[in-house]
């Protein structure tokens, strides 16, 4: 979300007199067709009088421009793919030549420290590091097994609160909320390693949210020159992050002295994504991760896989309550594979053909973000015969695959039968390596994302647990559901969805 603030306005005035002498490399380019842009703020103004959410004026551009096109963002050039053709050509045919990352905003620079994620580093030695150990020894489906027991536990606890909720209310429960914390409970585990109470997880989740909403994108990371109008955003960063540093700090020296002495402290699990990262050998590097990056790294893993989780539940329950017919059918596979006298487990899920189709058509209309990450190119290259620069960002625009009735029967309909046995997407590879690429919910290439083996686990057995306990209907009784969405880190419902459950069994007090 892009803030302004009148001072620029006023600042404008002042620029316009550079306006005879302003040149950009883009006049010597190729570079793809756009909106016109005003000299150095770009197309900014354009966004803003428009008065949509930016994806909603990216979507109007694309169906001027066509396929490929550039937006002038201050000093940020964005070229936009929005063809599977094109993406495929870039991501998948020519991987590491688009595998890299544009300069960090001075805000997210801040938090990021030199870049040090998997998500934004530099394709490079750092990366490689990184994501071969995340990849590896956090997320294969081997090491995803032994934290089986911790997601039963967070699954239990799902339940258990969203019974009370319903006790306390009529019936009636928020969705998001509830998936949001049972998923934050699961990562924090996966990380730390530790036993934490329900206070500690609400304040950490509050930490990561405060981050999330600091590294938002403000008008002076498109606009530098306007950085000291903005002195005390950027100071409010720096204690944030201080803030951040204290508060994370003694949990992961907990977990060190966890593992250092077997069986002290409030060790929950034998294993976490910390003890990966204490003596972590870095291409390149002599030194392992400081304390700076140890926080960074672990705050990546928890806000990478929270509220994309959180936000597929809460469409896939809209979505089951606005089709009761596949929510009945998910709830009979459910019933035949498990009978009615037990909790339906990860083992079970594997066994569920329909609960998958349910869940990549719900990945084909409500994808987690209407944009991947960013990508940059490693050195100049071309596609579709217009240039690409390496000090331009590269974006992904995901949004219309799913609804292009080039690519999918009936698109608007929620039909998982088209996932399943004889039905004409049966075998669509949401990674994109395979075939015509209809889906990339999750990136596809060498950025695709990691945790894409992770996401699939909680959100079935998230799915199949909440739909095995709950009938679940419209609230109030017979109101339309709003399946607009909005940018909020990713793509929740405009309307966050409070939902009415009755419980259909003694199953969970079994």
């Amino acid at each position: 979300m892009i803030i302004f603030n009148p001072i620029f306005i006023l600042f404008f005035t002042i620029l316009i007199l550079f306006l005879l002498n302003y040149t950009t490399k883009s006049k010597k380019l190729n570079l793809p067709p756009g909106p016109p842009a005003w000299p150095i703020v770009g197309n900014l103004f354009q966004v803003a009088r428009s008065g949509k959410p930016f994806f909603a004026f990216v979507n109007d551009v694309r169906q001027k421009y066509g396929p490929i096109f550039t937006l002038k963002m201050g000093t940020r050039t964005m070229i936009f793919l929005s063809d599977p053709k094109l993406i495929h050509e870039a991501l998948i045919e020519n991987g590491a030549l688009y595998a890299s990352r544009p300069p960090e905003t001075p805000t997210r620079s801040v938090f990021s420290v030199n870049k040090f994620t998997v998500n934004a580093a530099t394709y490079g030695p750092v990366w490689r590091s990184l994501r071969k150990n995340m990849v590896h020894n956090m997320l294969s489906s081997t090491r995803l097994k032994e934290f089986r027991s911790v997601r039963e536990k967070a699954m239990d606890k799902l339940i258990d609160r969203l019974r009370a909720e319903a006790e306390a209310n009529n019936g009636v429960v928020w969705v998001l909320k509830d998936a949001r914390f049972a998923v934050f409970c699961i990562l924090l585990t996966m990380c730390f390693g530790l036993e934490m109470d329900e206070e500690t997880v609400e304040k950490m989740d509050q930490m990561m949210k405060l981050v999330l909403i600091t590294v938002d994108a403000k008008i002076y990371d498109y606009l530098p020159i306007l950085k000291p109008f903005y002195s005390k955003q950027r100071k409010r960063a720096l204690e944030i992050r201080k803030e951040q540093i204290e508060f994370m700090v003694p949990f992961i020296e907990q977990r060190r002295r966890a593992i250092q002495t077997p069986g002290s402290d409030l060790s929950a699990t034998s294993f976490s994504y910390l003890d990966t990262l204490f003596d972590l050998k870095i291409e390149g590097r002599t030194s392992s991760p400081s304390m700076d990056e140890l926080v960074t790294l672990c705050s990546e893993f928890l806000n990478g896989g929270t509220d994309t989780t959180a936000t597929a539940v809460e469409w896939g329950i809209a979505e089951l309550i606005e089709n009761p017919h596949v929510q009945k059918k998910l709830f009979e596979e459910i019933k035949e594979t498990v009978g009615g006298e037990r909790k339906v487990n990860e083992k079970d899920v594997e066994k569920m053909p329909y609960l998958q189709a349910v869940m990549k058509e719900l990945l084909r209309k409500h994808p987690p973000t209407y944009f991947t990450l960013t990508h940059a190119v490693t050195e100049p290259t071309t596609i579709a015969g217009f240039d690409i620069p390496t000090d331009v960002n590269v974006e992904i625009f995901i949004k219309p695959f799913g609804n292009d009735p080039k690519f999918w029967s009936n698109p608007e309909k929620f039909d998982p039968e088209r996932f399943m046995e004889g039905g004409m997407e049966k075998d669509v590879d949401i990674t994109g390596v395979t075939g015509t690429m209809k889906m990339m919910p999750f990136g596809v290439g060498r950025r695709i994302c990691p945790g894409l083996g992770m996401a699939t686990v909680h959100v079935h057995l998230m799915l199949a647990r909440m739909v095995q306990e709950f009938e679940w209907s419209a609230y109030p009784e017979g109101k339309p559901l709003d399946f607009s969405g909005k940018l909020v880190f990713t793509v929740v419902m405009k309307e966050s969805l409070r939902a009415t459950i009755k419980p259909r069994s003694s199953l969970a007090s079994a």
